[in-house]
């Protein structure tokens, strides 16, 4: 993935702009592992293993020199369970593989479709252990300090912690900024060949029975922030989420929406033909298919708006050490530059800039995304209440 300094200028030190010293990172201390319940159901979707990595991916990995101590104690818990981390999702796909390829320890992943809320559910409800209990969850910005208030976390700070802004991680290490994208429209353009520039555009008669949002409003970060820029090119703003309700009643009015979780498989057959989706995954849904069938990913010239996710260490994590070994790998360069790889841009983005280590066969290949706002937490707290709870009063349909 590939990211030029000139692109992310409107988008890093929105993040990076109340960055302040940051706290020395921890020492890797192994962690005991809990008792898994015996007995407990295998997960119904899950991505078991790790593929062997390309020779590429061996070499990137190489470079990754952890605690010797941690690195033993993760290898001695022999597995890493993570969540709803697809594998075309900043290419995950690789970052698993290199994971492996330089630990040796192979990745599970549990509902890899499912979106945050499903994750903090993972965690609550395997609180015992077992097959369906996650170590590590990948979730939007506001899940995190909900977790941390449901004591659902451990904290942990990576050896690269002084290289994070201040303002993308939680002060006493519970959760960490991990990367950010922009919304964008996915269009499957043999279905329909007239791409929407903006957001009014989806309202246009020709895309009836053709919008899908990435996830359930109710529960998928990336569906929830999808509403919310609506909102903020049609009269909203980032503290006012509220048109962006008012905006999906209209789509659904005009029976341009489709309540389906629109996913690479369903843009490709033309089920879900067009998909607000954060640009990588869009980008990577039009790499991954290859031409078939075309894909033309648009970013909208208005209501350009970034997430972040965050990671956070389950309390409850069946293999701790692995879990710790994890956060090692993908805030490391490697794990940094993997996720650039795959369209997304990582948090340490201003120190890996700075230092040069970032090819240029990377920091080519992301669009055009300036003009985009992040919001503040607070700002997401607000809004994610209001999307989560008046989506089915005010929009009135269950997107499943």
């Amino acid at each position: 993935m590939t990211i030029k300094r000139t692109r992310l200028a409107t988008l890093i030190p929105v993040v990076a702009l109340l960055a302040s010293a940051c706290s020395s990172a921890a020492t890797a201390t192994p962690t005991p592992a809990p008792t898994a319940t015996p007995g407990t159901p295998a997960p119904s979707a899950a991505t078991t293993g790790t593929p062997a990595p390309s020779a590429s991916t061996a070499a990137a990995a190489a470079s990754f020199n952890p605690d010797p101590t941690l690195l033993a104690a993760a290898k001695a818990e022999g597995a890493l369970t993570l969540i709803a981390d697809p594998t075309t999702w900043c290419d995950y796909g690789d970052m698993f593989k290199g994971y492996t390829a330089a630990t040796g320890i192979n990745v599970t992943v549990l509902n890899p479709n499912g979106g945050s809320g499903d994750e903090i559910n993972a965690i609550k409800n395997n609180e015992s252990g077992g097959p369906n209990a996650p170590d590590v969850v990948d979730v939007g910005l506001a899940f995190g300090p909900q977790g941390v208030a449901a004591g659902l976390f451990q904290p942990y700070e990576v050896s690269t912690w002084s290289t994070i802004p201040a303002t993308a991680k939680d002060p006493n290490g519970y959760w960490t900024g991990d990367y950010y994208g922009v919304l964008s429209f996915e269009v499957n353009t043999t279905v329909q060949s007239t791409v929407p520039m903006k957001w009014a555009d989806l309202l246009n008669p020709i895309y009836k029975g053709e919008v899908a949002l990435a996830g359930d409003p109710t529960v998928s970060n990336q569906a929830i922030s999808a509403v919310w820029a609506a909102g903020i090119a049609n009269g909203g703003s980032l503290d006012n989420a509220a048109p962006g309700l008012a905006f999906f009643k209209q789509l659904v009015a005009a029976g341009n929406f489709v309540p389906v979780i629109g996913t690479q498989a369903t843009v490709a057959s033309g089920e879900t033909p067009i998909r607000i989706a954060w640009s990588y995954n869009a980008l990577g849904d039009k790499d991954a298919l290859a031409g078939n069938p075309p894909i033309t990913v648009q970013v909208p010239t208005d209501g350009r708006f970034g997430g972040m996710y965050v990671q956070a260490i389950s309390k409850y994590a069946p293999h701790p050490n692995a879990a710790k070994l994890w956060m090692e790998y993908i805030y490391s360069d490697v794990g940094q530059l993997t996720w650039m790889n795959g369209y997304c841009t990582p948090i340490r983005y201003d120190d890996l800039n700075s230092r040069g280590v970032i090819p240029a066969s990377i920091s080519s290949k992301m669009p055009d995304t300036s003009g985009t706002v992040l919001p503040t937490l607070d700002q997401v707290n607000t809004a994610t209440t209001l999307i989560t709870t008046g989506w089915k009063s005010q929009v009135g349909v269950t997107v499943k």
